[in-house]
């Protein structure tokens, strides 16, 4: 008996051990295969990833959502190039930004993007693009920075109406959110969220699916929604979206988002009337349970709001021409009003 516990014990090092050093070898492989397009630059300890385009005032700056990259920007920000100088980016620990351990609240990561631009030399005024969290986001820099804000863009925004007050199944899923990112850093530091992704890719769907059921249970559901919603980005993209969540950093940032969200959703519940432009594309394939219009006027009586409907929650995925049109359209209106020396 002790003979086959110290052979049980021997074969669990030798995985966990080899685990550890495939991760390894692949993280340093991933760095040589895929560079970062845009510049790595210090914001006080730690390095953000931003990617700038075009040329031309106002500046837009594009805010991804919650656990996303600036990746899913690809299509819209190649369209809005050609007239403007557009910047995607990376929040710490996502894409290819460092991780660090400040908070992520709307707050926090508006003064975050606000000392990324300062750094990276982009001047303002900014048109805002924020998606779902990110939508957030660009309202809290709008409230932080306003002399700097030319327009906000909201692609299908988390309404903080629908999380205040929040209920006991929201509280039950944002734990479980915290716990399956946490379990999800763990499995990517030894190598079993890459093994599972490089078999997907290999076309080899049954493995990777049994172990997202096994690590997660009903979770996995959510996992092919995502995987659905990547297929609609450019393929070239799909090998640096696995890139990036082979790295335990992702699942950490991951879980830090949702460990803020009740507070950031609390926070902004009560919607404060904004000074600028605003336009709001709202998915018609997405599900609302508060009224959106609602939303609109609140944030804006002269919010533009547009109905998107070939889309769910990801516009920019689903219709990204009606994005890059509507952030056309409120250029255009910006340059008008503005005198000609200053464009």
């Amino acid at each position: 008996m002790l003979h086959v516990i110290i052979i049980l014990a021997s074969a669990v090092v030798l995985l966990v051990v080899g685990g550890f050093l495939f991760q390894t070898i692949g993280l340093k492989r991933d760095e040589r295969r895929f560079p970062a397009p845009g510049q790595l630059i210090d914001v006080g300890g730690y390095r953000l990833h931003l990617h700038a385009l075009g040329a031309g005032s106002p500046s837009v700056i594009l805010e991804s959502g919650i656990s996303a990259s600036s990746l899913n920007w690809r299509t819209v920000q190649t369209e809005v190039a050609k007239f403007a100088r557009v910047c995607s980016y990376d929040r710490a620990g996502l894409g290819w930004s460092d991780l660090c351990a400040q908070q992520c609240t709307p707050e926090a990561l508006a003064t975050q993007l606000w000392t990324l631009l300062r750094k990276a030399d982009i001047p303002g005024p900014y048109i805002v693009v924020g998606h779902s969290f990110g939508g957030l986001i660009v309202q809290a820099f709008a409230g932080l920075y306003p002399q700097e804000t030319a327009g906000l863009v909201l692609v299908d925004p988390l309404n903080p109406a629908e999380w205040t007050p929040i209920t006991n199944e929201q509280r039950r899923m944002i734990r479980h959110g915290i716990r399956l990112s946490r379990r999800g850093a763990i499995a990517a530091r030894f190598g079993v969220v890459r093994l599972s992704l490089n078999l997907l890719l290999a076309g080899n769907q049954l493995l990777p699916r049994l172990a997202a059921k096994l690590w997660s249970g009903n979770a996995s559901q959510v996992t092919s929604r995502i995987a659905g919603q990547v297929q609609k980005m450019p393929q070239e993209t799909w090998p640096l979206v696995a890139a990036h969540w082979k790295n335990h950093k992702s699942f950490e940032a991951m879980a830090r988002h949702f460990e803020a969200l009740a507070e950031s959703a609390q926070k902004l519940s009560q919607v404060r009337q904004l000074s600028v432009a605003v336009t709001m594309l709202v998915g018609t394939q997405n599900e609302h349970p508060a009224d959106p219009g609602e939303y609109a006027k609140r944030l804006s009586p002269e919010t533009r709001l547009i109905f998107a409907q070939k889309s769910g929650h990801w516009i920019q995925l689903d219709e990204p021409d009606l994005v890059a049109n509507s952030i056309a359209e409120m250029i255009e209106n910006i340059r008008r009003l503005e005198p000609a020396s200053t464009r």
